[in-house]
């Protein structure tokens, strides 16, 4: 999926871990092929290529389950998490690479493909819409998390209880090693420009960083992240990152996303909509850095641990 993956095991022998982890990645290709925005191949480039469609366009068991949380959290996100944020984000990965503002009327074009209206699911026949022109579906904030959660899945059923797959920041773990109370991970939401995060132990739960410290740009001045508010179509404004825990990682891969874009003002609240989820927000304020954290946020551990930081 474009970036590095590393999957960790506790098996009785050498190869039983390596056959339980070939099957793991085997189901992650087997993903990237149906979720994938940059394979004009895959079964999502072919739904966007659609648009706009007159009639449901029936998907894959995998496709529907990623677009049926993608709906659901831009519906209780109010629009900062957005499954058809495509052509805004290809519209920010221009002006990133120029240093340049999209041009307004480009981006009118680009926003008026966005939106609620521009993914609608027929549930009785596992079927979707994509009524708009110009609209490009981006499952790029949550796609990784789900096939993070499937791959975990899949070593369950070859019998491996402890595990833990990290998708390039987004990490998730099932049961503790044996002698451990948890998976032991840290994280760096600014990367190497700022304060360490707090040491978390966790067991049957997911953790996703997701901010700015790898990818970002200024323009006139004003530093933006790579991640796109879908209800502006520009990136999130300022040195930001939110850390996310959750029961499954596509839950906390999305949610991480949405939160970058509301902030620690708005954040907070939209958070506790998800149950079993906190959250941290990491800002930069003037020269300090500042943090606020969601209730149920866990206490740090002293010791050190795993860091994890996503771009």
């Amino acid at each position: 999926m474009g970036v590095p993956w590393t999957i960790t095991v506790q098996a009785t022998t050498a190869a039983e871990a390596a056959t339980a982890i070939g099957a793991a990645f085997a189901e992650v290709e087997r993903l990237e092929g149906i979720l994938s925005d940059y394979d004009p191949a895959s079964e999502l480039s072919r739904l966007s290529a659609a648009a706009p469609t007159v009639d449901p366009v029936a998907v894959s068991a995998d496709l529907w389950n990623v677009l049926e949380r993608s709906v659901a959290i831009r519906d209780t996100t109010a629009g900062a998490f957005d499954p058809a944020v495509g052509p805004l984000t290809t519209l920010w990965r221009q002006a990133r690479r120029t240093g340049r503002m999209p041009r307004a009327d480009r981006l009118a074009a680009a926003r008026a493909a966005v939106g609620p209206g521009a993914v609608v699911l027929v549930p009785a026949r596992q079927a979707v819409l994509v009524p708009l022109a110009g609209t490009r579906l981006d499952l790029g904030g949550i796609g990784m998390g789900y096939a993070a959660d499937r791959a975990l899945a899949v070593l369950a059923d070859r019998g491996v209880g402890a595990a833990m797959i990290d998708a390039s920041g987004d990490i998730v773990v099932s049961a503790a090693p044996a002698g451990t109370r948890g998976w032991r991970i840290a994280a760096r939401p600014h990367g190497g420009h700022g304060p360490q995060g707090p040491s978390l132990e966790l067991a049957n739960a997911a953790v996703t960083t997701s901010g700015d410290a790898h990818q970002a740009v200024e323009i006139d001045g004003v530093r933006y992240s790579h991640i796109v508010d879908p209800r502006t179509g520009l990136g999130v404004v300022g040195r930001t990152a939110v850390t996310v825990i959750a029961p499954d990682c596509t839950t906390a891969d999305a949610l991480a996303t949405a939160l970058s874009v509301l902030g620690p003002r708005a954040g907070p609240e939209v958070a506790a909509r998800f149950p079993g989820t906190s959250a941290l927000f990491s800002f930069v304020d003037g020269a300090e850095v500042r943090q606020v954290a969601t209730p149920g946020w866990p206490t740090p551990l002293a010791r050190p641990a795993t860091e994890i930081g996503k771009p």
